[in-house]
């Protein structure tokens, strides 16, 4: 049986208890392309932001740069992304996703809405009108946060 959001005294551990597991269950929803976590983070920036530098996408994604490069090697050799001349600076190398990588990054992104949906549809009207405010008002203040960094 379902509590009502209005009767839950949540702590934030609780909080984010919740956020873990349903980050983990939406993730794992996702199986396009057969990717690993760090991939699949990789691609979606990529397919959300454009194309990167290697050192910066190493940084955006929380890891070293010589783990990128194995992660961009392992993605090249499968055709979704490309190295690419960065024409600011002839010097320089741009990590971009390849026309099949956005495709696998539009069915990922797809399973995962999906997966979410059905979620959202099992709780009753209040919760469901509690996540589509606090959800997307969450991901506002995490870019304002951002923006002032």
């Amino acid at each position: 049986m379902h509590k009502r959001v209005m009767d839950i005294d949540v702590s934030a551990e609780e909080l984010m208890g919740a956020v873990e597991r349903l980050v983990r269950h939406v993730r794992q929803s996702a199986d396009a392309g057969g990717l690993s976590t760090a991939a699949s983070s990789a691609l979606g920036r990529l397919g959300r932001e454009g194309p990167y530098r290697l050192t910066e996408l190493a940084r955006a994604e929380g890891v070293s740069q010589p783990n990128m490069t194995q992660v961009v090697t392992r993605m090249e050799r499968a055709g979704l992304v490309r190295r690419v001349a960065d024409s600011s600076d002839g010097r320089g190398v741009l990590v971009e996703a390849t026309d099949t990588g956005l495709e696998i990054f539009r069915q990922r992104r797809a399973e995962r809405t999906h997966a979410l949906q059905l979620l959202v549809e099992e709780l009753s009207e209040p919760e469901q009108q509690a996540v589509k405010v606090a959800l997307p008002a969450l991901a506002r203040a995490i870019q304002e946060r951002q923006s002032r960094c």
